[in-house]
């Protein structure tokens, strides 16, 4: 699958909800986990703000690779997010979109570090 490095160095990222589980059936509650390592996976908005532009994302990351509380309008610092194209049909209807993943969420003081560079 096509991936693409978000760079987030010269923007502002906040919490606009905060972390949910993700499921990857709702009606039987099943947790969505990481192919490859069984991690559980949760999503979280983030107010993405860059040149005078802002814009809720959904950003899907593992579990464990949150740290500090990550309550609503914490600044925080995206590692290795990408966007990842998609495309589907159901019942003949076709939808496409992006989906974003990151590899890590970290809360970031207010008077503090910039934004991490996406790897």
């Amino acid at each position: 699958m096509q991936q693409i490095p978000v760079d987030t160095a010269s923007a502002t990222l906040m919490v606009a909800q905060p972390p949910q589980p993700k499921y990857a059936n709702q009606k039987t509650q099943e947790r969505a986990a990481d192919r490859q390592t069984g991690e559980f996976l949760v999503t979280l908005d983030v107010l993405f703000v860059m040149n005078g532009n802002a814009e809720v994302v959904k950003v899907t990351v593992g579990e464990s690779a949150i740290s500090g509380e990550l309550a609503m309008g914490t600044q925080v610092a995206l590692t290795g997010l990408v966007a990842r194209p998609w495309e589907n049909e159901f019942n003949g209807q076709k939808r496409h979109g992006i989906s974003f993943r990151a590899v890590a969420v970290t809360a970031v003081d207010a008077g503090g570090a910039n934004n991490l560079k996406a790897a």
